[in-house]
């Protein structure tokens, strides 16, 4: 089983995909020759030509908009937007257009559409190649919001979200794409939407997170373990729709949440997470519920280390829920 880094994964479900359905076509800038700016799609134009791995133009809208039309008539593309920071000038076509023709058509039109970007810090990309707007699309009905965070389930989700029928947002954590490695299966396999992962049990808190940060959740719950206190963390892989099931059942078991995130605290995904953690299992609740996020700020260059969540920011929040 080869053991692949996390953009490669994607990569490797694109081709799985591309080979198993003529349908599947990308597009986006440089995705063709080049294989876009991280790489995710070398190799794809060689093998499928420019009729599947389309280099277009600097237009996001279009690209979108593009997608939309070639859904509509039968293909499953998977259009890519170069940073999520380029992503608003085709946020009309997402919201207003690609997430409500089911709704719209009452069911009987799909827009089977998978917008793939990379989001969020840690590469020294400043306030245009750094954001972590994902709290704007978890707003939008008929959309859903997808974060891998290893290897093998970026594989995995990205195959699901492909062969899903509606409109999939697959943000990749940028930071990690070659930060870590992990076996992933040959060929073709799945990993459910919409269903979280316990990447580590314990009894005394939770953790709830996604994306880059399960690695330095996943630091701090080591840290944690060593001064005595057993912390569960949950990677929620799907935002939208969440699983909240998962969710309720592990904070039910250790009456203590912690939520992290690099996004702004300020109406970002933790806010929701809170919310209903307080609506369904406030009884449980030994503690208030903790936030560590980025701050309410633009994305800072030279700042970016304290900005963003770490280890150490997580140790402290779980160590005070701990003790209250």
């Amino acid at each position: 089983m080869p053991s692949l880094t996390l953009v490669q994964a994607v990569n490797d479900a694109l081709r799985t995909e591309m080979r198993r359905d003529e349908r599947v076509v990308i597009l986006g800038e440089d995705v063709g020759r080049i294989g876009g700016v991280f790489r995710a799609t070398e190799g794809l134009y060689s093998e499928f030509g420019p009729d599947r791995v389309i280099d277009t133009p600097l237009a996001e809208a279009g690209i979108v908009g593009s997608a939309i039309g070639m859904a509509l008539y039968g293909l499953k593309p998977v259009p890519e937007i170069q940073f999520l920071d380029f992503i608003y000038p085709a946020y009309d076509q997402i919201v207003n257009e690609l997430a409500k023709f089911r709704y719209r058509s009452g069911g009987q039109y799909s827009c089977p559409v998978v917008i793939r970007t990379p989001y969020g810090g840690g590469i020294k990309g400043g306030s245009y190649h750094s954001q972590s707007s994902e709290a704007y699309f978890v707003h939008t009905p008929g959309l859903k919001v997808v974060i891998p965070s290893s290897p093998y389930d970026a594989k995995g989700l990205l195959i699901s979200a492909i062969r899903d029928d509606d409109p999939v947002l697959f943000l990749e954590p940028k930071r990690i794409y070659r930060a870590i490695r992990e076996e992933v299966p040959e060929g073709d396999y799945t990993v459910p939407l919409g269903k979280a992962r316990v990447a580590r049990e314990g009894d005394d808190v939770t953790v709830y997170t996604y994306g880059a940060m399960l690695q330095e959740t996943l630091a701090a719950a080591e840290e944690a373990a060593q001064k005595g206190i057993s912390v569960e963390v949950i990677d929620l892989r799907t935002l939208l729709p969440f699983d909240k099931a998962t969710v309720i059942e592990s904070v039910m078991k250790t009456g203590r949440a912690v939520i992290v995130h690099e996004a702004p605290k300020l109406c970002g995904f933790g806010a929701e997470l809170s919310a209903t953690i307080a609506e369904e299992a406030i009884e449980h609740l030994k503690a208030p519920i903790i936030r560590v996020t980025g701050f309410d700020t633009p994305f800072p260059y030279t700042l970016e280390a304290q900005y963003l969540p770490d280890s150490v920011k997580i140790i402290r929040a779980i160590e005070r829920v701990a003790r209250f």
